[in-house]
């Protein structure tokens, strides 16, 4: 795999990480410079996820997990968690969302323990439902084994909820410390996780925490971070195609040699395409930026353009 990454990262003038881990396991196993390297974290709408008006009646303490169910989300963890966190706390409900292969072992946990009542299948949650079920919750459980970022973190923090996750990947990063308790991917220390955010539950302000999370993930702010690192690229200075090589000859002995070999292949289909479509065929889209700059006049010119292209 990590030859695979090299050969797909050896030609790229700049490269986004969504996290300091990924950024950093990403120079290791492709070779690329730090400084070709940036990280851009993902970001939420708070206008979408948004805590409940009225908050949930805290007698029953609704656990929620929203997740495909797979090895690599931590599933298996989740059949020795829940049973567990059910047989120490009576009030505490689960509601699992998501499907996968891992589905049947739930439903056998939930068969073996007699939890039918405590532990709701939902099954697969479409992205437009994902706010109404979070709303009815009060904390988040993140089970993963492995996760560069993971968005449903942000989704849950920005509705208020608190969240509990394994510490793998660049999940530390994601939240700040009085938002989420980290731990080991093993059951035992995942319960007494669970154990602590319930117990530090009744300070959570959802609306605090909403509000924290418009500040720190801000689709705008990811937006034009991303775009200065687009303008870097475009500034590199173009290369020759046996520059380009050199870049693929040096992943390694022989599968360097692969590389180059695969490159110019792709060189050579990509002059015959050339000759059947020359650029000159091909119509440019319009500058999106030039557009917002000039405001509605160039939007207007553009439409003129169009009417005159259509008679």
């Amino acid at each position: 795999m990590n030859k695979v990454l090299q050969f797909s990262l050896a030609d790229i003038d700049q490269a986004i990480c969504v996290s300091h881990t990924s950024k950093e396991n990403t120079v290791l196993r492709s070779g690329l410079s730090p400084a070709k390297v940036f990280m851009i974290p993902n970001a939420v709408d708070t206008a979408m996820f948004k805590p409940a008006s009225v908050r949930p009646s805290a007698d029953i303490i609704t656990i929620v997990v929203i997740s495909r169910l797979v090895y690599r989300k931590g599933a298996d963890l989740l059949v020795e968690v829940i049973p567990e966190v059910c047989r120490l706390y009576p009030n505490v409900h689960f509601v699992v969302g998501g499907d996968g292969p891992k589905h049947v072992r739930l439903e056998e946990m939930r068969e073996k323990h007699s939890l039918q009542d405590r532990v709701e299948m939902l099954g697969a949650v479409p992205h437009s439902r994902v706010r109404s079920v979070l709303m009815t919750s009060h904390i988040f459980l993140n089970s993963s084994l492995t996760e560069a970022f993971c968005i449903a973190i942000l989704e849950a923090a920005s509705c208020g909820l608190l969240t509990v996750s394994t510490r793998v990947g660049g999940v530390p990063e994601v939240l700040p410390d009085d938002m989420v308790v980290l731990a080991e991917p093993d059951p035992d220390d995942m319960v007494r996780a669970i154990e602590k955010a319930i117990s530090i539950l009744p300070s959570i302000n959802p609306e605090e925490m909403h509000n924290r999370m418009k500040k720190l993930y801000s689709w705008q702010d990811v937006a034009k971070r991303t775009e200065i690192v687009y303008d870097r690229a475009l500034k590199c200075s173009n290369r020759s195609l046996l520059e380009r090589l050199s870049r693929f000859l040096s992943c390694g002995a022989w599968a360097g040699k692969l590389f180059c070999m695969v490159m110019i292949l792709d060189y050579l289909l990509w002059r015959l395409l050339q000759l059947l479509q020359p650029d000159e065929d091909i119509e440019e889209a319009p500058d999106i930026r030039l557009c917002h700059h000039r405001g509605v006049e160039v939007c207007e010119g553009l439409k003129e353009e169009d009417k005159v292209r259509n008679g």
